[in-house]
């Protein structure tokens, strides 16, 4: 009983953060190429991008059309444009969300999340701090690793022919 209680509680405080927009803050300290005032990123980003970008909320599984993005080419964040993941590192995790093995280099930053009372490490753009998703240890050789990013985070430049 005292578990669900907490688990309740933390799911409650998790979603008041992010609709408070006190989630996807947790960057402090670190300076972007790329910044915006709140009232310039709800202009710029449609709802849904905003509280996955700068509320570090998390789109439904399965729902990303990105997800089923097979081309050639570079999945860029959709807060700044900056090119963050290649088609070559994208695999199906059965997570439902667009998964990778290894980022571009420079593309993203992590930050240890503690949101929902779980303990991940979550994935931020270098260029505009723009929430992507998280990373886990259990991807697919060579790294071993899965980022697990929100499609909404991203948009899709095919490679030219």
């Amino acid at each position: 009983m005292m578990n669900r209680r907490l688990l309740l509680m933390g799911v409650a405080f998790g979603t008041l953060a992010v609709h408070l927009g006190l989630a996807g803050k947790a960057f402090a300290g670190e300076t972007f190429a790329v910044t915006h005032s709140e009232a310039e990123w709800r202009k710029l980003l449609t709802p849904d991008q905003y509280t996955v970008l700068r509320q570090a909320g998390t789109e439904s599984p399965f729902t990303s059309a990105l997800l089923h993005e097979e081309r050639k080419g570079n999945f860029a964040c959709a807060g700044c444009n900056q090119d963050l993941f290649s088609s070559a590192t994208k695999f199906d995790s059965g997570t439902g969300w667009p998964s990778f093995w290894a980022p571009l280099k420079d593309a993203v930053g992590t930050e240890n999340d503690s949101t929902f009372g779980m303990v991940r490490t979550a994935v931020h753009c270098s260029r505009c701090g723009g929430h992507l998703g998280h990373v886990f240890d259990d991807g697919p050789k060579p790294t071993g690793l899965r980022y697990c990013m929100n499609g909404l985070a991203m948009t899709f430049h095919p490679a030219s022919a």
